[in-house]
């Protein structure tokens, strides 16, 4: 099978999800057309044949668990699970764990037992000895309706007879278990009518009276055991150094095993994973449910099914052991579509196989949440995904979505009646449409790029065409990118968006700005915005075309959070829909780059490519034909960024142009601070990459000396990074130009809300974002 390593397969859409698995081979055509969106796999014709009373089809989300090796095998596992973070975590383990060597499982012959309770027994001792003597008489019976099972290895195997006590008023009771290997079939029908066969026998035998026949769900002769051996350095965190991650882990393991009521919170972790396992592959989850709890109460108290402890070489050791017995064929199996699909993506070979894989699932799920609850908190990697179904519930289309999600966020409300509110705000107005939240492309240029020369359309667009730019803030690498050096950028949640309607033909562009509340502000620099827009009409092949915009901005202006650049995204775009014009992503940044040359003068080109892409990169202004060099950053997990507002507006031009000046009068004493930054930034955005939180902020507390040093700080930027520093930031330092503006603060261990606690009490504005 194909690979369980599929690199940011999250970020993609489902259609493109669904093309790359199709193009590797784990979907064929008949599959990959079953999955299309709208296609249905279940009908209701057919689900009325499985059940009763049926009245449609209740669907649920089918995701993938990746980077999953067992055995030495990789295995991309199919998961039916709406509880966010549950996927996530469970492949971000599982890359963890693939480091560390991958998972080892093993398993025992399954065998399922079937009960036959016999009661009003005269001699229950005698008759005991009598059952046991026949238990070949008793199998052969037990086999003689089901050839077909024997011939494949599987049937009736042995039987045991155990007395257990009184009963109220018939007497003794004694029960015989029917041992039966039921092969690759979950078996529950063949065992029950094993034991409904050998039931006249067993009288005869016993000289009692049968009561009961059938299955139990204690699968104790079915056990499966997974284990993962983790060395210490490979789970330090940024905020944690490894040896504290492994012992918080045993700690929280110990706590499980002497209290019942965490060892049942214990258990529910690890069977969010198997559970999402059972039900994608058509098992039956409230059986493995039932014999898992069973299980874990056999002795003197509820226990945990999984230990965590460390070896003599300090590595984290788990092992989980528990009673797992599914199936891969059967009715169940082959009825249901989706059901088929999922087993021909995780391309298991038998039924032990695949219990042995939902085994190493729910061991790598239950350290995915014994990890967070004893670094971060179970809720740190969490919330977003609470806010995506937060969205869902209150009704969000796909247009608005990513508005609402990103609100609720900045707003730390997450609940139904926000969402509600925040999209009827939004609804208000007419709908953006965002570009496509694709990887910044390597090519991607700031400079001036050929633009398509547009005829007027004959009709006209009915109603506003809206979109939106995204703010930035810069990590590391403020001014020393103008001089060629790099810099690390990324997104956040606040944007620019612009309406674009059509004025008449010679007619002054109309701008008009508006608050979030709806009220109306000064004009954003009216010189500067006509500049901007008469530039856009131009390059578009509008200089004739008549246009009114109106801006609806979250960014505050003069701030460091590229709120120039955002406009210019935003009215390009706008502008291009209004005119049915269509423009790459590359050219929407090239010509946004000559936009910021009229507001800063001498742009990196960083401002406008965050704003056009909405992706965390890392640049390098250059003299090459494409005008600079970006790459991609991917973190491990989101890392949560305080923004802070010092109230005093600053334009980056004026900082660009005050550095340039000492810059010329001693570039070497400056280019020496230059080179000092991108040395500090090519060591950010590895530990980015890496999730190294701890190493990032020291970055950034380094590089706000520097920054300092290029005096482009100011006495209320230097105050706000000492109170977040104090409160608890890893690092905090200025973003942007400068002398004014805003700071950026990256949360320690205790999180974000200290830090804006801090900075409120002192009288300054915040903002929660994250870099992902």
């Amino acid at each position: 099978m194909s690979g369980s390593r599929i690199a940011k397969f999250y970020r993609k859409s489902v259609q493109k999800r669904l093309e790359l698995l199709h193009e590797r081979g784990t979907l064929n055509d008949a599959d990959y057309a079953m999955l299309q969106p709208g296609a249905g796999l279940l009908n209701a014709e057919t689900a009325d044949r499985l059940t009763e009373n049926v009245i449609g089809v209740f669907s649920m989300p089918l995701g993938l668990g990746l980077n999953f090796q067992i055995n030495g095998l990789d295995y991309l596992v199919p998961m039916v699970v709406e509880e966010p973070s549950v996927v996530a975590a469970v492949s971000s383990t599982a890359l963890l764990v693939r480091q560390a060597g991958g998972f080892a499982s093993s398993s025992d012959e399954p065998l399922l037992i079937g009960q036959v309770q016999i009661v009003d027994v005269a001699d229950p001792a005698r008759a005991r000895q009598a059952l046991l003597a026949q238990s070949e008489h008793i199998l052969q019976l037990a086999n003689s309706g089901h050839a077909n099972m024997v011939a494949r290895g599987g049937g009736a195997r042995g039987i045991e007879v155990h007395l257990r006590g009184a009963t109220a008023q018939n007497g003794e009771l004694l029960v015989v278990h029917l041992l039966v290997d039921t092969r690759d079939a979950m078996g529950a029908n063949l065992v029950n009518s094993m034991c409904e066969s050998i039931a006249p026998l067993i009288e005869q035998i016993s000289a009692g009276r049968v009561f009961l026949r059938i299955l139990s769900n204690l699968t104790d002769r079915a056990l499966v055991r997974a284990r993962a051996v983790i060395p210490e350095a490979l789970l330090a965190t940024g905020d944690y150094p490894g040896d504290r991650v492994r012992d918080g882990i045993i700690l929280a393991s110990e706590f499980a095993a002497m209290d019942p009521y965490r060892a049942t919170t214990h258990n529910k972790g690890i069977m969010n994973g198997i559970d999402a396992v059972a039900i994608a592959t058509g098992n039956d989850w409230r059986a493995i449910e039932a014999a898992a709890h069973a299980y874990a109460a056999r002795g003197p108290r509820y226990a945990p099914l999984s230990t965590w402890s460390a070896n003599d070489a300090g590595d984290l050791v788990g092992e989980l052991t528990m009673p797992l017995k599914v199936g891969t064929v059967g009715g169940q199996v082959e009825s249901n579509p989706a059901v088929r699909i999922a087993h021909t993506i995780l391309d298991v070979a038998s039924a032990r196989e695949l219990a042995e894989v939902m085994a190493a699932v729910g061991l790598a799920q239950n350290l995915a949440a014994l990890k967070a609850l004893s670094t971060t908190g179970i809720q740190h990697g969490h919330m977003r995904l609470h806010a995506r179904a937060v969205a869902v519930a209150a009704g969000t289309g796909p247009a608005r979505f990513d508005e609402v999600v990103e609100q609720l966020l900045v707003g730390g409300e997450i609940k139904v009646w926000k969402a509600r509110q925040i999209l009827a705000e939004l609804e208000a107005r007419p709908s953006p449409v965002r570009a496509p939240p694709t990887a910044v492309p390597q090519a991607a240029a700031p400079q001036a790029a050929a633009m398509p020369a547009a005829a007027m359309p004959t009709r006209a667009p009915l109603g506003a065409r809206s979109q939106v730019g995204y703010g930035k803030i810069i990590l590391l690498g403020e001014h020393s990118v103008v001089y060629g050096r790099r810099a690390i950028a990324a997104p956040i949640g606040l944007t620019v968006r612009a309406e674009v309607v059509r004025g008449e033909p010679g007619q002054a562009p109309v701008i008009t700005d508006w608050n979030v509340d709806g009220s109306a502000q000064e004009t954003i620099s009216p010189d500067v915005s006509h500049q901007v827009a008469a530039l856009i009409a131009a390059r578009l092949g509008l200089p004739e075309s008549g246009v009114r915009v109106d801006v609806f901005s979250e960014l505050p202006r003069a701030s460091g959070l590229g709120a120039s650049a955002a406009f210019a995204v935003a009215l390009i775009r706008a502008t291009a829909e209004c005119f049915s014009i269509e423009l790459s992503d590359e050219q929407v940044s090239s010509l946004a780059f000559e936009c910021e040359q009229i507001v800063h003068g001498t742009p990196s080109g960083i401002d406008n490519t965050v704003a056009t892409f909405g992706r965390p990169i890392l640049f390098k202004k250059t003299d090459a034909p494409s005008g600079h060099e970006i790459s991609d950053i991917v973190t491990p997990h989101p890392i949560p960024i305080v923004i802070g507002l010092s109230g005093v507006h600053a334009l980056t031009a004026h900082t660009v142009a005050a550095v340039r000046a000492a810059w010329l009068h001693n570039r070497a004493r400056y280019d020496a601070i230059f080179d000092q930054i991108d040395s500090l930034v090519g060591e950010g955005a590895d530990a980015l990459r890496r999730g190294d939180t701890a190493e990032l902020g020291e970055l950034m507390n380094i590089n706000q000396g520097l920054l300092n040093a290029l005096q482009v700080s100011s006495p209320e930027l230097e105050q706000m990074v000492a109170i977040a520093r104090r409160a608890g930031a890893l690092g905090a330092k200025l973003t942007g130009g400068g002398g004014g503006g805003a700071i950026i603060a990256l949360a320690g261990p205790a999180g974000a809300e200290p830090i804006r606690t801090a900075l409120h009490q002192a009288g300054y504005t915040t903002y929660l974002t994250e870099i992902r």
